[in-house]
């Protein structure tokens, strides 16, 4: 892969939706068992290149997503190394039982690209949003649950799969033009946990591109005398438990920050980390709730539900300020 500073420019400006297709096309020039199924979504995904210069390994399966992951299965029993592209509510919610039942409990050789999960499909209202997928993909044995930050953990987590034997579900959040929170020379590692930020009062957790926004929010924190760290969060399943809780006492006040609803998500995995410990900090969890959402588009939901710098910011210095230190 080439992480040149140009492609990664030209991968933000795309955003994650669009830089999948692009870099799925690079790595099919170095894996020629590399195969791609679509939903009806080759325009959403960026898929065109990839289907005008390997179109023996393209198929479009329509807008049917269990079809989708059967055809998946199959072509990986042949040895096929699998990508399966739809938006993420209706591969994670339609394809479920196929995912669970005909990939992860065979041990096959499939990706599951989930895009634009979250609010990012905006004004398209409550059914296109996908805010239970982390919950319910993280509860599959044998699947890998990947949630990378921005177009260069991306990039890197779809070269780290291209070679990954098994089953994974990557979830692509955020819209063209996110910002960047990773340079070239970011080392990934699917096992480890990534500190974006140093920091000592506040350990703020979080998963996608609410990585860059809590980075925004420690930087608004720091300005009023308090300093937050910012841990990205981007494997989901399977996770290293006791490296989370580890973390967690680090701080005096633990925030978890998602894209997603907070039953199931890191929420969940923070808490699940710390429930085996005799003594923690307190953990306040920001997310959607059980609540149906009104329709709006990308930034009004992330406002109204919360997740914005300046919310993060505000609701981490109005509990922190209240806490017996």
């Amino acid at each position: 892969m080439d992480f040149s500073s140009q492609n990664i420019m030209q991968w933000s400006r795309l955003g994650m939706r669009k830089a999948y297709g692009a870099v799925l096309n690079e790595l099919a020039n170095d894996h020629g068992d590399l195969v791609s199924i679509a939903a009806d979504v080759a325009d959403s995904a960026n898929l065109y290149d990839f289907a005008r210069n390997h179109p023996e390994r393209h198929f479009n399966a329509g807008i049917s997503e269990q079809n989708m992951v059967a055809m998946a299965a199959g072509l990986a029993k042949e040895g096929g190394n699998v990508f399966v592209t739809s938006f993420a509510p209706f591969v994670s919610l339609r394809g479920y039982e196929a995912i669970r039942t005909l990939i992860c409990y065979m041990n096959l050789n499939v990706k599951i690209a989930a895009l634009s999960s979250g609010f990012s499909l905006g004004v398209q209202g409550a059914t296109h949003y996908a805010l239970e997928d982390m919950a319910i993909m993280r509860a599959i044995p044998n699947l890998l649950v990947l949630s990378p930050a921005d177009t260069t953990e991306m990039a890197k987590a779809m070269e780290y799969l291209a070679d990954y034997e098994g089953p994974a579900y990557l979830r692509i959040t955020g819209l063209p033009g996110s910002a960047a929170v990773y340079r070239a020379d970011y080392a990934y590692d699917v096992n480890r946990l990534n500190i974006v930020r140093e920091g000592t009062d506040v350990g703020i957790f979080a998963t996608g591109t609410l990585v860059n926004e809590s980075v925004r929010a420690a930087r608004l924190l720091s300005k009023n005398g308090i300093n937050p760290a910012v841990v990205n969060l981007s494997t989901l399943n399977p996770v290293k438990s006791d490296e989370i809780a580890a973390e967690c006492l680090k701080y005096k006040l633990v925030m978890t920050v998602e894209e997603h609803n907070i039953v199931g998500g890191i929420g969940s995995i923070v808490s699940e980390a710390l429930a085996g410990t005799m003594k923690h900090p307190k953990l306040v969890r920001m997310g959607t709730t059980d609540d149906n959402h009104r329709v709006g588009n990308y930034s009004y939901m992330m406002e109204k539900n919360g997740l914005s710098a300046k919310a993060i910011s505000m609701r981490v210095e109005s509990i922190f300020s209240k806490m017996d230190l």
